[in-house]
């Protein structure tokens, strides 16, 4: 808390300080300073100056505005849970809005205006005159303690909303959100398998089949050879042990043909290994139709990754679409190593495997 003439009530910056106006708090019933307390601590929380900075850069300096969809962020949810607020709050009614959504969306609708709330940089992310900086004032929170603090906080809600406790929707809905936060898998599972191919096709390496440009500027004397890149090799290992439904593997054989699709890998440089405690088949495949799966013993992935690994073509990526229910080698392999993880609730492969959690559902 730093009392401050400078603010006109209350503001908070990055550092997780909260500027006070000693005339406000005189003149304000407190049930209302509890409502402007709660409402710039949501400022923190919901991350709005670290959000402001990933808006386009006009918006960015727009600060009335990104403060004003901000605060309609936050009062709508602070009304609807019955807490006082002094006159004159922004709310997305007052803009036509409706009440729900976040402030990025809030935006484009809030018209330009030279007066306005100034909650600070902890809000729309640029310095307040008010403000003392990183030098002065009370201890920093840095980035890593204010997630920290976040976590915590939404923890708390949503261990509070599961005791059958009376849990706010706004910010139940913002811890759910913190906790779980809602990714499209399949552009997911893509993404990581574009990255490993690209990293994968970064190798480069010299050869003399193709000798250099260069080498008829050197009179024929010398021959220089030239740099190759390698295309990526992708292996499938998919788990058809006996945990994993016939609903399962029709999602994991729908996965096949999605990455050979988005990773642009052609021919027959896709290998597809079925495996439970052994390797059943291995395909080269083009698409879906192709992938022959066999199986429904115990569950292995090692042994799969293994055999992905001794492939006369070896790999340099391989993913693993599996319920979870399995050993995983005790290093990391020479390659990039995805898990796709299908079914409720898998459990989590090493950290040094890249992960992407599969919701059939959606």
């Amino acid at each position: 808390m730093v009392p401050s003439d400078g603010v006109r009530t209350m503001g908070v910056d990055r550092h997780w300080r909260c500027y006070v106006s000693p005339a406000f708090v005189e003149a304000t019933p407190v049930v209302e300073l509890a409502g402007v307390w709660i409402h710039e601590v949501a400022h923190l929380l919901r991350d709005h100056h670290g959000r402001a900075e990933r808006l386009p850069a006009a918006d960015q300096r727009d600060h009335v505005r990104v403060n004003i969809a901000q605060d309609c962020e936050i009062n709508d949810d602070l009304l609807a849970d019955g807490l006082a607020l002094p006159e004159g709050r922004m709310e997305p009614r007052l803009y036509g809005l409706p009440a729900g959504g976040l402030f990025e969306s809030y935006l484009p609708a809030i018209p330009r205006t030279p007066h306005g709330p100034d909650c600070g940089s902890g809000a729309h992310g640029a310095p307040a005159p008010w403000e003392l900086g990183e030098e002065g004032g009370p201890a920093l929170v840095g980035p890593v303690e204010a997630e920290a603090l976040r976590r915590q906080t939404a923890q708390a809600v949503r261990a509070h909303q599961r005791g059958r406790g009376k849990t706010p929707a706004g910010w139940a809905r913002w811890a759910e959100e913190l906790l779980e936060p809602s990714v499209d898998w399949r552009s997911a599972l893509a993404g990581a398998v574009r990255e490993a191919a690209a990293w994968a096709a970064g190798a480069v390496d010299y050869t003399y089949r193709r000798p250099s440009r260069r080498t008829p500027a050197l009179g024929g004397r010398v021959v220089l050879p030239s740099l190759r890149r390698p295309l990526p090799r992708v292996a499938m290992v998919i788990d058809t042990s006996g945990s994993m439904g016939p609903d399962d593997l029709a999602a994991a054989l729908a996965e096949v043909t999605g990455v050979l699709r988005e990773v642009g890998v052609g021919g027959n440089r896709v290998a597809v290994l079925a495996c439970d405690a052994d390797v059943h088949a291995v395909t080269r495949v083009r698409g879906a139709g192709e992938v022959a799966l066999a199986g429904g013993g115990g569950t292995d992935m090692r042994v799969g990754i293994g055999a992905a690994l001794a492939l006369p073509d070896r790999p340099n990526v391989v993913v693993v679409l599996t319920d979870g229910y399995t050993p995983w080698p005790d290093e990391t392999p020479s390659c990039r190593l995805i898990a796709a993880l299908v079914g409720q609730d898998p459990p989590a492969p090493p950290p040094w495997v890249q992960t992407v959690r599969v919701d059939l559902a959606t």
